[in-house]
């Protein structure tokens, strides 16, 4: 059977994703793509093992394609960077995949794939019509297609997936063959999930409550506290730039040019086509344009208030003249209408940079791309600027993978990823940011790592001071609970009398549903008796509680009995789950990988020079 899979010629990239057969699924994989100068043969290495650079350009490429036609438009920097770092991800795990294999001698036979091929059809293809009958899937036409021609060319694609799938499969089955799980340890999640409390929480904030005359903070501390807690201050990399910015809003003629569009658009219903037809051809609201303009029911407080100014005042089923809101042009028709809300269809017709005025910025930034755009010359932005009367702004400190903004242009997307690849006084591509046309200039490059004391000392003593108010206020946490242990809850309640106090009740939750992120506050909201106060608590927002239980309800140990089997088996699922993820990280923690990428991707104007000759 494995001679007649392999004897097919195209294979056609038909198949997308494949279901893990085996019962643990574990998604590993990851799209990807890029580019680069080919400087090295290696992209990186794994274990000693290298990573050919032309097979992880070319599933790059083939990513990126898989990425392009899902999302029909071009790549940008951000969006190129993950997709690269998705095929870097598997690369790397395939080989650590690999040495395991050998490690433990696991194979996968010839006949083991074929009888997975024949017996696990791709979930993708049972969902599709070509192979059921009467809406259920239909065995014997899956077997008869793997017989066509056009089954046979998509063999060895399901013959590669199948058999990296058995190979894990069994791998995984190894890593769990010694998972049990004890009726103690089933009773323990049971009890974590059923037993609740209900809780009054009183919460003192020392940078409040404790006035800066109640502490003082020496020079010497300050700095001795740098010293003890330096890893605390570590700082990321970070880029400083300067920026052109080439607005690109409408202005009143692109207004005029919308509300023109919105009036031949009525002209149109009013001639007789049909409101759900020009809406799914015409409509920018692609949600409601799909189902031909209809919204449904919509409350007024919840709709742009210039609609729904219209929407209250229209004559119920006639068209509206084009009613102007922060989206656009709305051509609407009320259908019904209560005193919260109503129920309507619209157009949408947006107000959009058009006509000459698109002309007018379409030059300025192709202005701003051949005089600044790409270039390694640091005078370029600063000879654009003049050329083009527009201002350099400045920006910074930029994170590397955190989405930048600037007040010119808004949100401007792939400038962070830019600006950690180029050298400093290069200049970036032209960027479309959300309102303007922008072009980068990297100014400098801050190194991560810890800063100097004096560049920190502020926020160190800032931090000693708060350690000093902490002290007090558990000294303060501390008095409390004595005076109110017998009081009862009134008596904690009644406690928060100073500023930075406050009290609230909480519940009644479980422990995996409490509403604390410490530890500790869980284990002291189950650990203390009805009525009883726990000790002071430091929680990790640096605030001190104290908790009071007001009620506990037990789990239910005769319930536990008589579900065991249920639930023993979805603790199962999640332990082997748990089991296989902490399995995989401790494979990454342990390989030994050198990663090229940054010596192989380029700027453009990084690529560009480069190929330059020789002066």
């Amino acid at each position: 059977m494995m001679q007649f899979f392999r004897s097919i010629a195209k294979p056609l990239i038909l198949v997308t994703a494949i279901a893990f057969f085996v019962w643990l699924v574990v998604d590993l994989s990851g799209l990807s793509g890029g580019g680069g100068l080919l400087t090295r043969t290696s992209v990186g290495k794994v274990n000693g093992t290298s990573i050919d650079l032309r097979t992880f350009q070319a599933n790059v490429q083939q990513a990126t394609q898989e990425r392009q036609s899902r999302t029909a438009g071009s790549l940008g920097l951000e969006e190129q960077a993950e997709v690269r770092d998705q095929v870097w991800e598997q690369s790397v795990q395939e080989i650590i995949f690999r040495a395991e294999y050998d490690r433990y001698g696991i194979g996968a036979s010839d006949q083991e794939v074929a009888a997975a091929i024949r017996g696990s059809p791709p979930q993708d293809l049972i969902s599709e019509p070509f192979f059921q009958t009467d809406g259920k899937f239909d065995p014997e036409k899956y077997q008869a297609w793997l017989t066509s021609s056009q089954g046979q060319s998509v063999i060895p694609i399901l013959e590669q997936r199948y058999r990296e799938q058995i190979l894990r499969g069994k791998l995984f089955q190894r890593v769990l063959a010694d998972l049990t799980i004890s009726d103690a340890a089933l009773w323990e999640k049971y009890r974590d999930e059923k037993e609740t409390v209900r809780v009054g929480v009183l919460t003192l904030d020392p940078a409040v409550t404790v006035g800066d005359a109640s502490v003082t903070v020496g020079s010497q501390e300050v700095e001795k506290y740098f010293q003890d807690h330096k890893d605390e201050f570590a700082r990321k990399p970070a880029a400083y730039v300067s920026y052109l910015a080439v607005p690109r809003l409408p202005n009143s003629s692109d207004t005029t040019a919308a509300r023109t569009r919105a009036e031949q658009v009525r002209a149109e219903i009013a001639g007789g086509t049909p409101f759900a037809e020009v809406a799914r051809r015409e409509s920018a609201d692609t949600i409601s344009g799909k189902a031909g303009g209809e919204l449904g029911e919509m409350a007024f407080g919840r709709v742009d208030s210039a609609f729904a100014a219209a929407a209250r005042s229209l004559p119920l089923k006639q068209l509206s003249q084009p009613v102007l809101s922060q989206f656009g042009y709305h051509l609407l028709e009320v259908e019904s209408r209560t005193s919260d809300g109503f129920t309507a269809r619209h157009i949408l017709i947006p107000i959009e940079v058009t006509g000459a005025h698109r002309d007018f910025l379409d030059s300025r930034a192709d202005s701003l791309e051949s005089l600044a755009a790409d270039r390694l010359e640091h005078s370029a932005l600063d000879t654009a600027a003049a050329a083009l009367h527009l201002s350099i702004g400045k920006a910074g400190p930029l994170t590397e993978g955190f989405i930048a903004s600037v007040p010119e242009a808004g949100t401007v997307p792939d400038v962070s990823v830019w600006a950690f690849q180029a050298k400093p006084g290069e200049d970036s591509p032209v960027i479309e940011a959300e309102r303007a046309y922008v072009v980068f200039r990297l100014d400098s490059l801050q190194e991560g790592g810890v800063p100097e004391f004096g560049a920190v000392r502020p926020e160190v003593e800032t931090r000693v001071r708060l350690a000093k108010k902490l002290e007090v206020a558990q000294g303060e946490a501390d008095r409390i609970a004595t005076q109110v242990a017998t009081a009862g809850a009134a008596g904690l309640a009644a406690s928060a009398t100073k500023p930075g106090m406050g009290y609230r009740a909480e519940g009644p939750f479980s422990r995996l549903s409490s509403p604390f992120r410490d530890p500790a506050l869980v284990g002291a909201a189950f650990g203390v008796k009805v009525g009883g106060v726990s000790a002071p608590i430091t929680g990790s927002d640096s605030r001190v509680y104290l908790l009071q239980v007001l009620e506990h309800t037990p789990a239910d140990s005769a319930d536990f009995a008589k579900n065991l089997g249920t639930i023993r088996g979805q603790a199962m699922q999640a332990a082997r789950q748990s089991r296989v993820q902490a399995y995989l990280t401790e494979l990454r923690r342990k390989a030994k990988i050198v990663d090229y990428r940054a010596e192989i991707f380029r700027t453009d104007a990084q690529a560009a020079a480069q190929a330059l000759p020789p002066r």
